[in-house]
């Protein structure tokens, strides 16, 4: 696979928009404050709703899914960049997780 832009999870600021491309059990139990959620399986359907004018962080679990959806992003222009590491490392390093109201936050 080509190399695509990415920042490591720890070096973002901590209010950064983040397009979160996990799928629905994923996205409930555990995110980023103030991120969008978009599943990657949904992301052709739905392109029209992502904005193109400023750079796009997007993330996954552990940084896989994320970067296939950066690269394909990239190809239809939009300035993506893949968060490395995922939300496993944005976790691990200490960053907020919010869940679901009736969830203990937690990165499955």
């Amino acid at each position: 696979m080509t190399s695509v832009p990415s920042v490591p999870a720890a070096d973002l600021p901590a209010d950064v928009a983040m397009l979160d491309v996990r799928e629905a059990d994923e996205w409930a139990a555990g995110r980023a404050p103030g991120s969008r959620h978009l599943p990657m399986s949904e992301l052709t359907q739905r392109i029209a709703e992502i904005p193109d004018d400023e750079p796009l962080y997007v993330v996954c679990r552990s940084g896989g899914r994320s970067a296939r959806v950066v690269a394909y992003l990239a190809q239809q222009g939009y300035p993506a960049v893949n968060v490395d590491g995922g939300m496993q490392a944005w976790a691990g390093s200490g960053r907020e997780i919010v869940a679901d109201p009736d969830r203990t936050p937690e990165i499955i």
